[in-house]
């Protein structure tokens, strides 16, 4: 086990980088991927990847680069094995649980047997259920040598406090979640765990598995009475600009959720697509969502609104 001083950790996606910051080890960050942004002071830190998507384009347009990546056997991430080098890290932290969300593990391998200055240890994380975030959250800090115990505490208790205002609802919203716009995907792994934590009921997906790609008919047949619109990667900002392609589709305004004014639009991006500490942000986001009488943790406005 390294010496918590002489930790120097290379953190290659958010959720990872979070746990870190969860586990009180931020200042032993040394690098980070393009796409790590909290906490805010990591934004200084050296960038170790980058994207070869052009992450402009419409919604559309990313997903076609997206497959047509995958079928040419090509990583949608590049590792900068160069700056790995100087910054001579003694962990990587990576994923082996979606190819489009950050680096890989064969590509991080491939990188770290480019090196000559270090031999980094590889932290690899694949959680596709809320349990195994938290497995993940006890794994990572016994790696590195710290307590989990509190950090986990904390979030379980604030876990508690939705289920037990939402446990005796006898009425529970049918929701849908959507992960991606055009094409059409709706959110699965944890996100149906999330949503029945809010007190909602899941449709169209199957909790620890990959999201899966819809039809226009398959989600008017659910016709689920909320609608919560979460692309993966995308601000609150670029997720409204990105859902008014669904209002031109013929079906939208038939949709009980779209008549009923029951249509939000949350930050996927800082909430629901990372598997780390802030998914429990994201459930007392949903739980505002789905139960605005019985909570108000302030996320309105800020992380969620409605989608008009």
């Amino acid at each position: 086990m390294t010496d918590i001083a002489d930790l120097q950790i290379v953190s290659l996606l958010p959720s990872a980088t979070e746990i870190i910051d969860c586990l009180g080890l931020t200042d032993a960050l040394v690098g980070r991927s393009h796409e790590c942004d909290y906490p805010p002071s990591v934004k200084d830190l050296p960038v170790c990847t980058e994207a070869r998507l052009n992450s402009n384009k419409t919604s559309n347009e990313i997903d076609g680069d997206v497959q047509t990546l995958m079928q040419k056997a090509l990583s949608i991430y590049k590792i900068k094995t160069e700056i790995l080098e100087e910054l001579q890290p003694t962990h990587i932290i990576t994923q082996d649980q979606c190819d489009v969300c950050a680096v890989n593990l064969p590509e991080v391998e491939k990188a770290i047997a480019k090196l000559t200055n270090s031999h980094p240890q590889i932290i690899s994380l694949q959680p596709d259920l809320l349990n195994e975030v938290w497995d993940d959250i006890k794994r990572v800090a016994q790696i590195l040598g710290v307590d989990s115990q509190a950090a986990l505490d904390k979030l379980q208790s604030r876990i508690k406090i939705i289920a037990s205002e939402v446990k005796n609802k006898s009425e529970k919203p049918t929701v849908v979640a959507i992960e991606w716009t055009e094409p059409l995907m709706v959110g699965a792994n944890w996100i149906p765990e999330l949503i029945e934590l809010a007190g909602g009921k899941s449709l169209l997906s199957v909790k620890g598995k990959h999201s899966p790609y819809i039809s226009w008919d398959s989600l008017a047949e659910a016709d689920p009475d909320v609608i919560v619109i979460m692309p993966c990667g995308f601000d609150l900002e670029r997720t409204e600009k990105e859902s008014t392609v669904l209002t031109q589709h013929p079906n939208w305004n038939s949709l009980k959720a779209v008549q009923n004014g029951k249509v939000f639009i949350v930050d996927g991006n800082a909430y629901f697509n990372r598997p780390g500490p802030r998914l429990v942000d994201s459930a007392e986001i949903l739980a505002e969502i789905f139960h605005p009488q019985l909570f108000d943790f302030g996320y309105q406005e800020k992380s969620w609104k409605p989608f008009r």
